[in-house]
């Protein structure tokens, strides 16, 4: 089988893509890429939706990576049997459909621009039903969608569950390194991203305040809509490292350099529906876990990982302080955590109901699509 990884994705700010490429060729897939970043997170292209006078901007951008696309598509005479849109690609897999009309197409919809919008704050009204109007349109033209959860497949309008697929969102196989061994001295714990809402991170601010004179050293990284709130939170504990952003390349070893790895504590709709990548990558870093206690991250993890109530800073500091006061705990939730991962979220694990969506190959899919 041949696959093309496509889009303006960016594997830098999202590795989800270099997962499923991973896993891939580790199932003996023929994989190549035609990839132009488009060098917009998340965040950008939300806020461009409260400023439609950068939208020129952003079509502007948008056509210049489509043209580089569209150049290196046709110079190759490598022909696919599917075509795999990256994450963010819900303007992407219209131009895939353009270039590729008779191959499968698998659109990554981990996220909804409609969920995303929400989560960042837009309002209803006009903004909301163009977002719900771009997810419409992408879901529309794809023949396989991949979702990372059971809840987020349950969002899809129920037209285009018959052609989706649940593909864990896992971890890159830079994550799976050797285990650090860290004998002794304070409680090392991690957390980095974005700090939407999502992530909860205020709470983690609340409860790091709770931590304050613990033996107890913490280490946040990035920055984001929540980080002033989270680090106005945090005050009166000296013990934390404030680090703007690590290169992805660099991030894995220096994760792996801590005992606990925090996940999120939102406590919105999306936030009950993921399972987000820190939680996948530090458990395969071979930390131990913390995160919320929600349906898709207890299936994931059960008893590998520390689930506690979303948005209950108490409850994160109590388990943050258990793991400080019991070594021998800490050891076991660590192996607990890198065991899972490796079983079920290596590359070539999460990849499994991918291969398995694309066994009836491009003309049945498209066969199917046409009956409906």
């Amino acid at each position: 089988m041949r696959v093309l990884l496509f889009g303006t994705y960016d594997t830098r700010l999202h590795p989800r893509i270099k997962t499923i490429a991973e896993g891939l060729r580790d199932r003996g897939v023929d994989v190549a890429e035609c990839n132009a970043p488009l060098g917009l997170d998340t965040a950008a292209r939300v806020k461009l939706l409260t400023q439609p006078w950068r939208l020129p901007a952003l079509a502007a951008r948008l056509a210049n990576r489509w043209a580089e696309l569209a150049l290196k598509s046709r110079r190759s005479r490598w022909r696919p049997d599917a075509v795999v849109v990256g994450y963010l690609g819900h303007f992407d897999v219209h131009l895939a459909r353009l270039l590729f009309p008779r191959t499968t197409i698998v659109l990554d919809h981990m996220v909804s621009a409609s969920g995303t919008g929400q989560d960042r704050g837009l309002d209803g009204g006009p903004r909301k039903a163009l977002l719900r109007a771009i997810d419409s349109a992408a879901l529309r033209v794809a023949d396989v969608v991949a979702v990372d959860t059971p809840e987020h497949l349950e969002t899809l309008p129920g037209r285009y569950g018959d052609r989706a697929v649940v593909v864990p969102v896992g971890a890159p196989s830079a994550w799976f390194g050797p285990v650090s061994d860290h004998a002794g001295g304070a409680l090392r714990v991690v957390f980095y991203g974005l700090y939407t809402p999502l992530q909860g991170a205020p709470v983690i601010g609340e409860a790091l305040a709770l931590l304050a004179g613990k033996e107890i050293e913490v280490t946040m990284i990035g920055t984001g809509q929540d980080y002033a709130a989270t680090r106005a939170a945090a005050e009166g504990n000296d013990r934390v490292r404030w680090l703007d952003w690590i290169p992805s390349e660099e991030l894995p070893a220096l994760v792996a350099g801590h005992d606990v790895c925090l996940g999120i504590f939102g406590t919105g709709d999306k936030a009950r529906r993921v399972v987000p990548n820190k939680v996948f990558q530090g458990a395969a870093a071979g930390c131990a876990i913390v995160t919320s206690d929600t349906a898709p991250q207890r299936r994931a993890f059960s008893d590998a990982a520390v689930l506690v109530p979303p948005g209950d800073a108490k409850a994160l500091a109590e388990a943050l302080a258990g793991f400080a006061a019991d070594r021998a705990a800490l050891a076991e939730a660590r192996d607990r955590a890198r065991s899972v991962a490796s079983a079920a979220f290596a590359p070539d694990a999460v990849v499994a109901p991918l291969m398995h969506s694309l066994g009836s190959g491009p003309r049945g899919r498209r066969a199917a699509r046409a009956t409906r």
